[in-house]
């Protein structure tokens, strides 16, 4: 990401910390929410504009930038060995999915069978994975980069698949809370990169999305899991039928 990308990331986290919206930065700057979406989403902002919300924000430019630099400095992903040490150990890894949702000490104790002897100790490991720091009273901070990340064909994403063969499409889908896409249809590279690209801002809305509710009671929130994939893929009874390519 451009420094102009991670500085109005920066910006975002910011309003969102304050319950602001779009449309209380378009009354600040006299413009309408379409054009402060559009602002935002194409990384095009003066820096008068820069600085009269961060004084609506009460802020100082000086101090997001610096929250940027330090949003830069967390954690985007583990190494393999870390991975695999979360994947190893269940109880760790039921812990650290609930601390990157943002879970306090107490959302975990009450909703898991969990002692806080267990739970402190699951976390300690967490803290020396630097995927958090626990403070006093059993806090919890995160210390995950906005764009944090499971390894690509990792040990954790290696156990999801598993487990997504094994239990999540056991499901007729029919619920209001589910909902399933099969899409099918010819695409050029050109037009599969586009596509992926198309997923990867899916994506970033479901994070952000994740980070606008965060301030919600957990009572309110449940765990809900989305799956996107694209592939150049037919299934091996099709394979069966087709010509061989032409020379």
């Amino acid at each position: 990401m451009s420094q102009t990308g991670s500085l109005l990331a920066a910006l975002k986290r910011q309003l969102r910390a304050q319950g602001y919206t779009y449309a209380d930065v378009a009354q600040w700057l006299g413009l309408s929410e379409a054009s402060v979406k559009r602002m935002f989403a194409e990384r095009h902002i003066t820096l008068a504009r820069l600085e009269r919300i961060c004084e609506r924000l009460d802020i100082e430019f000086a101090e997001l930038v610096q929250t940027m630099q330090t949003d830069e400095r967390r954690l985007q992903e583990l190494t393999q060995a870390q991975e695999q040490s979360i994947a190893d150990d269940h109880e760790l890894f039921l812990v650290a999915v609930c601390v990157l949702n943002g879970y306090s000490f107490a959302d975990i104790h009450r909703q898991y069978r969990l002692s806080e002897a267990e739970c402190t100790r699951q976390l300690l490991k967490l803290e020396r994975l630097a995927l958090i720091e626990l403070l006093p009273g059993n806090r919890i901070r995160r210390r995950v980069a906005p764009n944090f990340r499971w390894r690509p064909g990792g040990p954790i994403q290696q156990f999801f698949q598993q487990y997504i063969a094994n239990e999540f499409f056991r499901s007729r889908f029919d619920s209001q809370s589910e909902k399933l896409l099969v899409l099918n249809g010819l695409l050029s590279r050109a037009g599969n990169d586009e596509w992926q690209q198309i997923m990867q801002r899916l994506a970033k809305e479901f994070h952000e999305l994740c980070e606008r509710e965060s301030a919600l009671p957990i009572t309110q929130r449940f765990g809900t899991t989305s799956v996107l994939a694209v592939r150049q893929w037919q299934h091996g009874l099709f394979k069966d039928y087709a010509r061989p390519p032409q020379k």
